[in-house]
């Protein structure tokens, strides 16, 4: 494979030199002046196809008039297309074939995948436009201001039953009714509270893991009493934070623990192994950090009777809260937190997150008041909070212009192998 140079008087002279070398289906990559004439980079169209479909480039057959090198090849074509035209022969020598360059040739690649996906854009934007059901159109739209996914949402569009597109309210029952049944719950508080064992709040920096945490201690307190309860923290980053839990752990009458490390925390499991429940309030780390792999490696120390609880911000937007859960799971949770909703304009995004994720959801937090405001999931409340009508006016809504768009640059998302889990009947 190369990239030729061709030196000319003017460009049209250049041009039928790479034709007459590279065929008619050659094609110019750069152009500009150099040395009082005009040059071309040009590659061979058969190799520029190999480039674009990442296919071998096939050997070039020879000319019918095989000169006996690329090089005098291009030079002969200089002098002769010089003396048809009348103009003086160039001053400069002609230039000898460039070999292909890696860093070029990658270029040129990125370029191509580009214009693709470009052109892959433009039709989908077509196609949403000019035959989509205004039902689709319209759940589409809601479930976009609603703050879900924009793969989700049009997974869901493009799912709908003939039946569920006849009128808009059968078209808001169906969506509300598959939104619910791909929303696992805790059936009941009996999984964590009657059940007990051991369960570790992970999460990021300032989610509300500790206020969690001494929430569902008083639940447990109330219902079981304080002897059978126990707290333990791995957070000796944050300053005060053993104090900050030990303070809840007074109130309710609970001891608190401290461990620092793996061995720690298998030595306190086994000195509270007659607790019918424990509660680790673990310290926060950014999704990005490598103590969270850490974290979950001492967690694991515990054994299989560690459960991992991840408390999600609902006032976070859903890539950020889609990492979260992808740094956090390690080798599976057993539920999430949903915390913060006191504090945010939306939560579609962080039921999207536990939709596609199959995360079970156990309780929502919202508010600072402990232990009122911990609630049992809902999923019926839930996702009808998700569609209420805003409290102001949105200034970031998706018009109906802008839909066909949307749409389409979501043809990536919607390849997303945990869809393809997600129930529509």
């Amino acid at each position: 494979m190369n990239v030729l140079k061709f030196y000319a008087p003017t460009p049209r002279e250049a041009l039928r030199a790479a034709r007459e070398a590279l065929g008619e289906n050659a094609v110019v990559l750069s152009s500009r002046s150099a040395h009082g004439g005009a040059e071309l980079v040009v590659m061979a169209g058969d190799d520029v196809d190999a480039i674009a479909t990442g296919t071998p480039a096939r050997a070039h057959a020879p000319r019918p008039a095989s000169p006996p090198s690329q090089a005098s090849m291009v030079a002969q074509a200089g002098t002769t297309l010089g003396a048809f035209t009348g103009a003086p022969k160039p001053s400069m020598p002609a230039m000898p074939a460039m070999p292909a360059i890696e860093g070029f040739t990658n270029e040129l690649k990125d370029e191509l995948r580009s214009m693709r996906g470009m052109l892959e854009t433009q039709l989908a934007t077509l196609a949403w436009s000019g035959r989509q059901p205004e039902a689709r159109a319209r759940v589409l739209r809601a479930m976009l201001a609603a703050g879900f996914s924009a793969g989700l949402s049009r997974y869901l569009a493009e799912h709908m039953p003939p039946a569920a597109m006849e009128d808009e309210t059968k078209g808001d029952v169906w969506l509300r009714e598959i939104l619910q049944r791909n929303l696992t719950l805790f059936d009941s508080d009996d999984r964590l509270l009657e059940q007990g064992g051991v369960f570790a709040l992970v999460g990021p920096t300032g989610v509300g893991k500790t206020t969690t945490t001494a929430k569902l201690a008083a639940r447990c307190v109330a219902r079981h009493g304080a002897s059978r309860v126990a707290l333990v923290t791995t957070d000796g980053y944050r300053i005060g934070a053993f104090e900050q839990l030990r303070i809840y752990g007074k109130l309710l009458g609970v001891m608190v623990h401290s461990v620092r490390d793996a061995s720690d925390l298998e030595i306190a499991l086994e000195e509270l192994r007659h607790k019918h429940i424990v509660l680790i309030d673990t310290a926060g780390a950014s999704q990005r950090d490598k103590m969270v792999a850490e974290q979950i490696a001492m967690l694991a120390a515990g054994g299989s009777r560690v459960q991992r609880l991840l408390c999600l911000n609902t006032t976070s937007t859903i890539e950020t809260l889609d990492e979260v859960v992808q740094a956090f799971r390690g080798d599976g949770l057993a539920g999430c937190v949903f915390t913060k909703l006191d504090e945010a304009n939306g939560i579609g995004g962080a039921l999207d997150v536990a939709v596609r994720h199959k995360l079970p959801l156990s309780f929502v937090a919202d508010g600072q008041r402990v232990p009122e405001d911990l609630h049992l999931a809902d999923s019926r409340q839930l996702i009808e909070r998700a569609f209420a009508p805003p409290r102001e006016p949105r200034i970031f809504g998706i018009t109906n212009g802008e839909l066909p768009l949307v749409a389409a640059n979501s043809t990536a998302a919607m390849r997303d192998p945990l869809l393809q889990e997600v129930r529509v009947a």
